[in-house]
């Protein structure tokens, strides 16, 4: 798999204000009632979505369609020439069955900004280390787009707009461990990354800045999936780690702190500077964006910042 040092990333052109958005479904199908309320918030926006031809597809079992059906939508957006950003509906489970289907080529061919998170992690990261496509991590049509407040429309666009940005405690951040790091922002949903543990989309997490999050994982099971990462050598350098929200990993009648105790304890000895509480992926509210692939900063203080440093896009 090529480091990120030798491959440039393939920055999509910006896309001008009030861009069209193709919306696909590569793992599960959504709800319909929240999939229309996203796509009249993205036309209130000024955007123009449109669907896949599977998009709202509802079998095979948990599935938006066949592997086939769902390949030709993902395909299809970044061919489309109207198109200019490709949305996820809602994640799920499923997109692993598309990694050794994806024309890489196409894509290459094609760049475009990806929108999604969770499931899609494996797809995201497929692309930005083989290709150097940067990956953003931000809101899907159906889970947050649909919602009231459910899209922090400040990284959203300034990711769009190729502009530098910054995140901090208005969206959440806290310190767990207090220092500063600088390096190439990566990750995703906990859960995905230690599911490609061992197949050939092992995330290439080493020497990174990593983003972790996840959502309804009781601390224990943090716990679990931090180890088989350590012990699967994906700290090895390390420049920090910043957790999402990680909205619901609680366990019944058990102290608040419980979590972060256990985060500490399973990475004890790793001399990074940790954060935790950035709405990114799973949250309750203000989805923001993230752009995996880019240089970023992280000041885990009492003013805990996490600086883009690069745009994902190209002008």
């Amino acid at each position: 798999m090529p480091a990120r040092s030798t491959l440039p990333l393939l920055r999509p052109t910006a896309p001008q204000p009030g861009a069209a958005i193709s919306v696909i479904s590569p793992a599960s199908f959504a709800n319909s009632d929240r999939f229309d309320r996203g796509i009249q918030a993205l036309h209130s926006l000024g955007h123009h979505p449109h669907s896949g031809a599977n998009t709202q597809a509802r079998g095979p079992l948990f599935f938006a369609g066949s592997r086939e059906q769902r390949l030709s939508d993902f395909h299809s957006a970044f061919v489309d020439p109207e198109t200019a950003i490709v949305a996820a509906a809602r994640g799920g489970y499923g997109s692993n069955y598309l990694l050794d289907g994806i024309d890489l080529e196409l894509i290459r061919k094609h760049p475009k900004p990806f929108f999604a998170y969770s499931d899609l992690t494996g797809i995201q990261l497929h692309l930005l280390d083989l290709l150097g496509l940067p990956a953003f991590h931000g809101p899907m049509v159906a889970a947050d787009f649909a919602v009231e407040d459910g899209v922090h429309l400040a990284s959203f666009q300034a990711a769009l707009a190729g502009n530098l940005y910054n995140v901090g405690e208005n969206e959440g951040l806290r310190p767990l461990k207090t220092g500063t790091a600088r390096g190439t922002l990566y990750g995703g949903c906990l859960s995905i990354l230690v599911a490609l543990i061992g197949t050939p989309w092992e995330p290439a997490t080493e020497n990174k800045l990593l983003f972790l999050e996840d959502t309804g994982a009781k601390p224990y099971q943090v716990d679990r999936m931090l180890w088989q990462l350590r012990r699967a050598g994906k700290f090895d350098g390390v420049r920090g780690i910043v957790f999402g929200e990680m909205l619901d990993c609680v366990s019944p009648e058990a102290p608040s702190s419980l979590l972060e105790d256990a985060i500490l304890s399973s990475l004890a000895g790793l001399d990074v500077p940790i954060a935790i509480g950035l709405r990114s992926g799973h949250v309750s509210r203000q989805n923001v964006t993230l752009i995996f692939g880019v240089e970023a900063e992280l000041d885990a203080s009492g003013n805990p910042q996490l600086h883009l440093r690069e745009p994902g896009v190209k002008p």
